[in-house]
Parts: structure tokens; sequence; C-alpha cells
């Protein structure tokens, strides 16, 4: 072999290397599509309804003392909180939908003595509200009920 032969076999493996790592790299990426707001969509309004008629009628059973129905009530809305949480900027509607299920859950709860887990739901209701940018009225109101039962929670829990 040729002295000029042996130097170049290396320099050969190594570009060959190297055109194989080029051709392992990620693909350029694609450009990104317009995201689409959930909260435009005709069934996000739809279930906000939804989630508003599944709070009243957890709380109809609440009121008349009827717990395991108000429970299985909030069971069938989880699905429907789900989906209106999924959006990034929820509507005022929609947390409020999905703030009332958690308040009822937490009701039920502490009627069945879980004051902790109950405790965690009005803490959830707390962050919402505390954090809600355009307070008015109706979200200070919540999020005094959400201290009200935090303060309930910790009332049972220090017995």
């Amino acid at each position: 072999m040729s002295r000029e032969t042996t130097f170049l076999r290396p320099i050969a493996r190594i570009a060959a290397a190297l055109l194989f790592l080029a051709g392992c790299a990620a693909p350029p990426p694609r450009p990104e599509q317009p995201k689409v707001d959930p909260t435009k969509e005709a069934g996000y309004a739809d279930a906000v309804e939804r989630l508003a008629a599944v709070n009243r009628e957890a709380e109809g059973f609440l009121k008349r003392g009827r717990s395991p129905d108000a429970a299985a009530a909030i069971t069938k809305g989880l699905p429907l909180q789900t989906r209106l949480l999924a959006a990034p900027q929820p509507t005022l509607g929609a947390m409020e939908a999905v703030s009332d299920l958690d308040d009822l859950y937490a009701r039920v709860l502490l009627s069945s003595h879980r004051d902790g887990w109950a405790r965690m739901l009005f803490q959830k209701n707390l962050a919402r509200w505390k954090n809600w940018k355009s307070q008015t009225g109706d979200t200070m109101r919540r999020l005094r009920q959400a201290e009200a039962g935090i303060a309930e929670c910790d009332r049972r829990l220090q017995q």
C-alpha cells in the first residue's frame, strides 16, 4: 500500500461516518399550524350548559340530604369538567361551572367526614378565584366561599 492510500482511508471512513450521522438528524421543524381556540367551538358552550345542569341536579340532591345521589351526579359531570379545563384559557362561565362542581364535591365529602379531601377541593377553588384576572363581585364571593370551606375543614380537622 502506498503512503497516500494509508493516509486517505481513515479520512474516508470519518467522512462516511459524518455523512451517516448527518442523515440521522431530526427533520426540519414543520411550520406551526394556528391553534384552534376550543372555547370558540360550538360544543364548548354546550358543555358549559350541561355541566351547569349537572350542578343544579347535584345541588338539589344535596339540599334534600341525598349525598349518594349528589355524588353520582357529580361523577357524571367530571368528564365535562375535564373537557372545559382542557382549554388554555377557559371562559368565565366554564370556570364558574367547574368551580361549582368542585364546591359541590367538597360539600359531599364534608358530609361523609372526608375533611382532608374536601379541603383540597376548596383550595383548588381558592387558587382559581385568587388568580382570576378580571375580579368581579361574583368571583370575590366565590373566593370567600372557598376560604370559608377551608376554614370549616380546618376546624373539623383540629377536633
